[in-house]
């Protein structure tokens, strides 16, 4: 290995670390809503307005030190404006989908994402298709299928299901979005930046959605239980995750997302004594592996970094 590489190596080392802190802090978020909701009544919507903006309030500390000295274009201003949005709508559509269907249907096809990102990131970001990722994410989809499987096989799907399903996999398409345009726009704004002023955009838009009344019925117990989540699983994961986007290809980053869903089953069988089959056993697995396949794989020079 010549003196050139080192860095370069270390660099993308760093960033399937940071990546990976935060799939597995994100993977804590059911233990955090679970205690949350044992402590009080609280809206789901005002659970997504609280996480954001404890998202924005415990990140802006780490403007002091990462900020971007690119001076953003007018398009790249647009396009922060849209991570805004498409936040919005992929936590909203997430919460919906959760709220019609089984949640492994929910999940699963909420999983989508990083096929969606495999198929789009040569065509928007210019990373070279590799047929290595794509079977990756397919057997980590495949595997988390077969962890999901008792609950997906729980009769037939009915109309919840199917509207879930789509609610989910609309999510899916805009949780793509968000990963593709940070990585876009990784050469203009800090990682913190983004984290930070996405939030301004997309918090607005969830305090739309709450329901009348929503907010006076709300236990202070459990506010503060997810703000504390929000601080957590939501300021420091959404940092370590971008800090990690900066290193990697945006295809290995979003493949390394399914390792959020594995997390909460294992911490479920861990913390909350709840039972994971042989067949559960088998999709972890094949999850883990495939996040290896992918770890292992060599991956183009990233895009230069403001950490």
């Amino acid at each position: 290995m010549s003196a050139e590489e080192s860095p370069d190596r270390g660099s993308r080392r760093l960033g399937y670390a940071l990546v990976v802190s935060a799939a597995a802090a994100w993977g804590t978020w059911p233990l955090v809503l679970r205690r949350a909701h044992a402590a009080g009544e609280i809206a789901q919507e005002i659970v997504t307005v609280v996480v954001i903006a404890t998202l924005v309030v415990g990140s802006a500390p780490f403007l002091v030190r990462d900020r971007s000295k690119t001076k953003a274009s007018v398009r790249d201003w647009l396009l922060l404006a849209w991570l805004g949005v498409s936040s919005a709508a992929n936590i909203e559509l997430f919460f919906a989908a959760y709220a019609r269907a089984r949640v492994a249907v929910a999940v699963l096809t909420h999983c989508l994402a990083p096929l969606v990102v495999a198929l789009a990131s040569p065509f928007l970001l210019r990373e070279a298709p590799r047929a290595r990722t794509f079977v990756a994410v397919t057997v980590a989809l495949g595997g988390l299928a077969l962890v999901l499987a008792p609950s997906l096989l729980r009769g037939p799907l009915g109309a919840g299901d199917v509207a879930g399903a789509a609610l989910g996999a609309a999510s899916a398409l805009f949780y793509a979005s968000n990963v593709i345009v940070s990585k876009k726009l990784a050469g203009r704004f800090s990682a913190t930046e983004l984290v930070v002023l996405h939030g301004f955009v997309a918090l607005p838009l969830l305090a739309l959605a709450v329901p009348s009344g929503a907010w006076a019925a709300a236990s202070p117990r459990a506010i503060g239980v997810v703000v504390v989540g929000g601080f957590g699983p939501g300021a420091l994961a959404g940092l370590f995750f971008n800090w990690g986007l900066r290193r990697v290809p945006a295809t290995h980053a979003a493949m390394l997302t399914l390792l959020e869903p594995t997390c909460a089953v294992l911490l479920g069988v861990l913390v909350l004594h709840e039972r994971l089959d042989a067949l559960g056993v088998v999709g972890i697995v094949l999850v883990l592996g495939a996040s290896l396949a992918v770890l292992s794989e060599r991956a183009p020079r990233p895009s230069p970094e403001f950490m």
